[in-house]
Formats: C-alpha cells, sequence, structure tokens
C-alpha cells in the first residue's frame, strides 16, 4: 500500500509537471496562474502546493526532468576516471543540441527558459534560481575542460574560467538563435559540426590560453 501511495503521489507530480510545461509554454510564466496548471492537471491546487512550493520550483523540476538523460555524459566528462573527457564532451555537447531539435518535451522547456521566462515580482526567486543554475553550469564545464587539459586533450594554458563561459555562451546562443528563428539551419543534421567548432575554439584559439 505504501509503495502504491508513493507511486501515485510520483504520477501526480508528473502530471502536474507536463501540464505547467503546457501552460508555461503557451502562456509564459508570469501569466500563467496555479489555478490554470491545476486545472489542466486536473488536480486541485493543494496539490500543486503539496509537490512544488512556487512556479519558480516548478520551472527547476522540468529542467531536471529534461536534463536526466544527460547526466551520465556530463558526468563522465568530469570523472577523473575517464580515458576521454573530451569525446564525452563532444557527446554530450552533440546530445543537447539533437535533443533540442528532435525532443518536442526539451524544445518547449528550451523555448519556456529563454522566451518565456519572465523574472518578474510575483515569480519570486526565480531569478535567483536561475543565477545558481547556471553558476553550476559553468562550474561543471570548467571541470570537463579541467579534466581534458589532464589528459593532454586541450591546451595546457587554457584559461578554464573564460573557456568555460565561451562554451555555454556558445550553447545557449545557438539555442537561443534556433528556437527564435528555426529557418535556414538543421540543428539535427548539423549537431556534430556545432560540436566540432566548440571543441576546435577550444584547441586552436590562442586568446583562450594565459599567458
Amino acid at each position: 500500500m505504501v509503495r502504491r501511495t508513493k507511486e501515485e503521489a510520483q504520477e501526480t507530480r508528473n502530471q502536474i509537471l507536463s501540464a505547467a510545461e503546457l501552460c508555461f509554454y503557451r502562456k509564459g510564466l508570469s501569466r500563467t496562474s496555479l489555478a490554470e496548471i491545476a486545472t489542466a492537471a486536473g488536480v486541485t491546487r493543494g496539490a500543486i502546493y503539496w509537490h512544488f512550493q512556487d512556479k519558480s520550483e516548478l520551472v527547476g523540476a522540468l529542467l531536471e526532468r529534461v536534463n536526466i538523460p544527460l547526466q551520465p555524459l556530463s558526468e563522465a566528462s568530469r570523472s577523473p576516471n575517464e580515458p576521454d573527457p573530451l569525446g564525452r564532451l563532444r557527446d554530450l555537447l552533440v546530445t543537447v543540441f539533437r535533443r533540442a531539435a528532435t525532443d518536442p518535451e526539451v524544445r518547449r522547456v528550451s523555448e519556456i527558459l529563454f522566451h518565456k521566462c519572465e523574472y518578474t515580482e510575483d515569480l519570486g526567486n526565480l531569478r535567483q534560481w536561475m543565477q545558481d543554475f547556471r553558476r553550476e553550469y559553468n562550474h561543471n564545464i570548467e571541470l570537463s575542460l579541467g579534466n581534458a587539459v589532464a589528459k593532454g586533450q586541450l591546451p595546457e594554458k587554457l584559461d578554464l574560467v573564460v573557456a568555460s563561459r565561451c562554451v555555454h555562451a556558445f550553447i545557449t546562443g545557438v539555442l537561443d538563435q534556433w528556437l527564435l528563428v528555426p529557418v535556414g539551419l538543421d540543428l539535427g543534421a548539423k549537431a556534430e559540426t556545432l560540436a566540432d567548432g566548440i571543441l576546435d575554439m577550444l584547441r586552436l584559439s590562442p586568446a583562450l590560453q594565459t599567458a
């Protein structure tokens, strides 16, 4: 009975997340109420508050849900026991671009984060949450690049802080532009080309190396 109750709670949580994803995608965060999400999910507002404190926590859970498949590659690229961390980073980059192009859920969540995520007063700590998320993202990229440097796959003098920010900006810039103007770039087909462009920048740019 306890197991069934946990399964039901998880099912309700997933229903709420799926409903929130569609509501946020259609109307944006600030114009979507928790009452609308509850109606779309077929639950009460109380059920939403039982699982999530506010809309910013819903956004965080949506992002976590779409990022779960990426975690093994991300962890492998940072692992000191991985013999090819740069290869795992390349796999991660290719996967990020291809999933955005082919997975409707990933595309909707990306659209929400890039184009329908307003840092208004009623969204509470969403801005702080996004800042924390981006800092962690930068840190993880930095660790991956440092691992590749240690394995001799990237220049010894690579400026890890600057390089990690450039990688992050490249990824978010490509996704932001493609989501807004998808015509002219087959993101799925060009995923490997884009990933190799990032790695070429890391390997070859003198500007990314310390003196």
